[in-house]
């Protein structure tokens, strides 16, 4: 009732409304995308401006991730405790907020504890965006609803690198933070006019014990990831004892959910055949996908020696290509089964990862290069609305919260995983290239005259090849999972 009586106040009926508030969670979504993209871009400049190695740069974006990791967990039970309208909109201030003290950082250890604010605030954004939707769309048109919030992945990859860059070379690497701050005025503006009024639930209390169990078992696993690749050494007990806690604590957690009255992450949905293999698909897809969002363009500005602008640009192809599958694809959702739908989708980004692989070198030609990333794009954007569709649709009001926070929990932890180890291994590799001094490969290469860096770049690239092909194989692990997807439509 409350949310007719909205729809008619403002003038509008149930679906365009709907459209109107996809739209408004496409802009926030935006934010969110394009700051990730323009910090990957970013990662060469600030290592120079902050003269730290890689392992400790990469924490610019690992740390983000793992502050979203954190907060989503809450996310379900924020939404019932204190509305889903009143959090969306104070998750985006508080993003906001973080974005501009990361603006104002003095040294790296600042701008890394700012990213974790921004992140505390970006975590909430997609399962909260995810739980408005999923209320606001019939069944049948969810797909279509999906694919117009998968516009933030064309819109944010496509202008954010290439904005970023320009700010990066000609403006200041500051303003990639300070950008967020008229995007999340004008998203709290539009939400505060569309979004249906919060109506009181039921609330139920929060699993305090399953917090204190999930979130620092996440941060745990990932930090002793990325600790392992510092030290280049997984054996070493600073490494195995983050690693083993972490997996002791969300082991403690899912034996505490299992059990529990009121579980901070509902797992009744894993026993559905097809919530199971969508999130299956989910982790080791997006382990592998984005965990190379920061390979490519450290590839073109560290082997190549292109500029910010020069890579953010060259990037372009990857985004079109994911962007445009996004929208073709979240049509087909709503027709095509997704056990038909989705191991097609990944086969086309896994020829695409094949492809550029193969060719990565110092001198490969660019067009081959965006050739293949037109399919790696298109073969992403084509396989996570699908997948999330599928694993969403049908879920009741009650449920939609919890369904929309576990996939984005999963798909956020695995994307941090996945940077954590390409970071990892990319290091690792560099290592073997270039004698590292205190500072790291990275800010050894710097230092490198053209001559002596022409003379390695064979081997540079080699490295990002290697490391490129690491992920490729995440990705086919992924059509596991994704053979066990439905592949008839329901209904």
């Amino acid at each position: 009732m409350a949310d007719a009586r909205t729809s008619a106040e403002a003038g509008t009926g149930p679906e365009p409304r709907a459209m109107a508030i996809a739209l408004t969670l496409v802009l926030g979504a935006v934010m969110i995308t394009l700051d990730t993209t323009v910090v990957n871009i970013a990662l060469d400049r600030l290592s120079r401006d902050f003269d730290a190695p890689l392992a400790t740069i990469q924490w610019v974006a690992t740390g983000y991730s793992l502050a979203l990791g954190a907060v989503i967990p809450s996310t379900a039970w924020a939404v019932g405790r204190f509305g889903a309208r009143r959090l969306y909109l104070g998750a985006i201030a508080a993003f906001a907020a973080g974005s501009v003290l990361a603006g104002l950082s003095w040294n790296i250890g600042s701008l890394i504890a700012f990213r974790v604010v921004q992140g505390f605030g970006g975590g909430m954004v997609m399962p909260i965006g995810m739980t408005l939707l999923l209320r606001a769309a019939s069944p049948d048109r969810l797909g279509r609803l999906m694919s117009t919030l998968g516009l933030a992945i064309l819109v944010g990859p496509l202008a954010g690198p290439v904005l970023g860059g320009w700010l990066i070379d000609q403006v200041s690497w500051r303003w990639m933070f300070f950008i967020n701050v008229p995007v999340a005025v004008a998203v709290v503006a539009l939400g505060a006019r569309l979004f249906p009024r919060d109506v009181p639930e039921t609330g139920r209390p929060l699993d305090v014990p399953g917090l204190l169990l999930l979130s620092p078992g996440l941060a745990a696993l990932i930090y002793g990831v990325t600790t392992g690749g510092e030290r280049g050494d997984f054996a070493a007990p600073a490494v195995l004892t983050p690693l083993a806690a972490g997996a002791a604590l969300v082991a403690g957690f899912v034996l505490r959910a299992l059990r529990a009255r009121h579980p901070l992450i509902d797992l009744a949905p894993f026993r559905d055949r097809t919530f199971a293999a969508a999130t299956g698909t989910l982790t080791l897809f997006a382990f592998g996908y984005f965990g190379t969002m920061l390979l490519t363009p450290l590839y073109l500005q560290v082997v190549r020696g292109e500029s910010a602008t020069a890579a953010g640009l060259l990037g372009v192809p990857f985004a079109l290509g994911s962007g445009t599958a996004v929208q073709v694809a979240g049509r087909l959702a709503d027709r095509v089964a997704p056990g038909r739908l989705v191991p097609a989708a990944i086969t086309t980004s896994l020829a695409g990862f094949a492809l550029f692989t193969a060719r990565l070198g110092p001198d490969a030609s660019y067009w081959g290069l965006c050739g293949a990333m037109v399919l790696m794009g298109a073969g992403g954007g084509a396989t996570m609305m699908p997948t999330m569709t599928a694993a969403t649709r049908g879920m009741s009001h009650a449920r939609a919260p919890a369904a929309s926070t576990t996939i984005n929990m999963i798909n956020t932890t695995s994307a941090a995983v996945g940077t954590a180890a390409s970071s990892v291994v990319l290091s690792a590799l560099l290592s073997g290239v270039v004698p590292a001094d205190e500072g790291g490969a990275l800010q050894a290469l710097h230092r490198l005259s053209p001559q002596a860096h022409a003379a390695i770049a064979g081997r540079l690239a080699d490295a990002f090849q290697h490391t490129y092909a690491f992920a490729t194989v995440m990705l086919a692990l992924a059509l596991i999972p994704a053979a066990f997807l439905p592949r008839r439509t329901r209904g």
